[in-house]
C-alpha cells in the first residue's frame, strides 16, 4: 500500500525510527507525544547489532557510529575485585556482520528526531483515546484536538493509552525488584579500560561502565530493593555509596565522580506480554507493545525491529491496513514475548530472587568460555528480521 497517512503517538526512540521507516516509503507522518521537551528517561543504551541493523537499513549507519562507543570486550568482576568472565568480542562481529553501538540517549534521539524531521513532531499533545472506522483511525488529545490518518502506531511507551484501547484492557506493570541508577561521566583511566564494558557483580548487585561517545562511560548501579523508596537527587551519591561499600576502588571511583543531580534513578517494571500488538488499523510498539527490563539490552533494538517490520508489511501488502498489521503482529509476539521473559529471568538472577541461583551464577562466570557468551548473544541478535 503507497502513500498512506500514519500517525504515531510517542516521539521516543522506537516513534521516532517508525516515522523515519513509514517516510521512506513515501508515507506522511504525523508524530505525537505528551512532554514539552523531548528528554528520554535513562542516560544511555546498549544497542547491540540488530538494532544498528535496521539504522543502517535506513541510511543512518554512519550517523550511529559517529556517537556511539567503541566496544571491544567484556569483563566481568566480582565485588572483591576477582576476575570473573573476559569475552573479546571481535567474535560477534565478525559473526553478525555489524558491531553494537553503546551510545547516550540523548544524542540517539537527537539524530532520530533529525532524520525524521523535528517540524512533524508536535510535542505538548496528550493523547487520551483513539478510535477507529472502516476508512481511518484518529487519536484525540487532551486538548480536545484530533488527528486522522489511515494508520495510528502506538509508541507511548510502558503507559500506554493505545495499548488498552487494542486490549481492551489495562495491564498492570510487574516490579521487577531493583532500582537501577544511571548516568555519564568522563572516561578516565582509573575507572575503566576506553574500549571495555566492566560489569562488576555481588551480593546480588551490580555496578557497570560501558563507552559511549565522546569520551565518556554510561554508567548504572543496579540493587534489589522493595518498590516505592526514593531518594532525593542531591542524595544519590551518598546513597550509592551505602550501597556498595567495599567495593573495588574503580566502582568507589565512580559514586566519587558521578554527578548526583544528573543521575537518574529509576524503579524498573516491564508488562506481561499482551494478548495482541495490533486491532484493526491500530498497532502497538516498543514499550507500549513489549516493555522489559534492560538486562538483556534488547530495548530500544526491539522497538526498532519492530519500527522495519512494520513499515515492510504496509508497503509491502496491499489487502488492508488490518491485514498488513495482522502479518506484523504475527511476525513480532513471539519474538518480542521470548525476550520479555528472557530478561525477566537473567533479572532474577543477576538480583537475588532466589540467592542460590545468584550464587550459581557467580560461579558460572568463572567458567563460561567466550564461545559459550558469544554464541548466546549471536543467537538473540541473528533472530532479528535483517539476520
Amino acid at each position: 500500500m503507497y502513500g498512506l497517512k500514519a500517525i504515531v503517538i510517542g516521539a521516543g526512540i522506537g516513534g521516532l525510527t517508525t516515522g523515519i521507516a513509514l517516510k521512506q516509503i513515501g508515507y506522511e507522518v504525523e508524530i505525537y507525544d505528551r512532554v514539552s521537551e523531548l528528554r528520554p528517561a535513562g542516560a544511555g543504551i546498549s544497542l547491540w547489532s540488530n538494532g544498528v541493523k535496521v539504522l543502517n537499513q535506513l541510511g543512518l549507519g554512519d550517523e550511529m557510529a559517529a556517537i556511539g562507543g567503541q566496544m571491544n570486550r567484556m569483563e566481568y568482576r566480582s565485588h572483591r575485585d576477582e576476575a570473573l568472565n573476559k569475552v573479546d568480542l571481535q567474535p560477534l562481529f565478525e559473526k553478525v556482520g555489524q558491531r553494537p553501538y553503546p551510545v547516550a540517549r540523548t544524542d540517539l534521539q537527537q539524530m532520530l528526531l533529525e532524520a525524521f524531521g523535528p517540524e512533524h513532531v508536535h510535542l505538548q499533545m496528550k493523547c487520551t483515546a483513539v478510535t477507529q472506522d472502516e476508512n481511518s483511525a484518529t487519536a484525540t488529545f487532551a486538548d480536545g484536538s484530533t488527528a486522522t490518518g489511515d494508520v495510528i502506531v502506538g509508541a507511548d511507551g510502558i503507559h500506554s493509552v493505545v495499548r488498552q484501547y487494542v486490549l481492551g484492557e489495562t495491564l498492570s506493570l510487574r516490579y521487577a525488584g531493583y532500582v537501577n541508577w544511571n548516568g555519564l561521566v568522563p572516561a578516565t583511566p582509573n575507572l575503566c579500560e576506553a574500549d571495555n564494558w566492566v560489569l562488576y557483580v555481588g551480593e546480588g548487585k551490580r555496578a557497570s561502565m560501558m563507552p559511549v561517545a565522546g569520551d565518556r562511560f554510561y554508567y548504572f548501579f543496579g540493587v534489589p530493593m522493595p518498590l516505592g523508596t526514593a531518594t532525593p537527587p542531591e542524595d544519590r551519591q551518598k546513597e550509592l555509596a551505602q550501597h556498595f561499600v567495599d567495593w573495588p576502588d574503580a566502582v568507589q571511583a565512580l559514586i566519587e565522580t558521578l554527578d548526583p543531580t544528573a543521575s537518574n534513578r529509576l524503579e524498573i517494571s516491564d508488562i506481561d506480554p499482551p494478548a495482541h500488538l495490533a486491532k484493526g488499523r491500530i498497532a502497538l510498539l516498543g514499550d507500549a507493545a513489549h516493555a522489559t527490563t534492560p538486562t538483556l539490552g534488547q530495548g530500544g533494538c526491539q522497538a526498532m525491529e519492530d519500527a522495519a517490520v512494520l513499515a515492510r508489511f504496509l508497503v509491502s501488502t496491499n489487502i488492508s491496513v488490518a491485514d498488513a498489521l495482522a502479518r506484523y503482529e504475527k511476525a513480532r509476539k513471539s519474538r518480542t514475548a521470548d525476550l520479555v521473559h528472557k530478561a525477566r529471568k537473567r533479572t532474577d538472577t543477576i538480583y537475588g530472587k532466589d540467592e542460590a541461583v545468584t550464587k550459581d551464577w557467580y560461579a558460572q562466570l568463572q567458567h563460561e568460555q567466550p564461545e559459550s557468551v558469544i554464541a548466546a548473544l549471536e543467537k538473540i541478535i541473528s533472530g532479528g528480521p535483517l539476520g
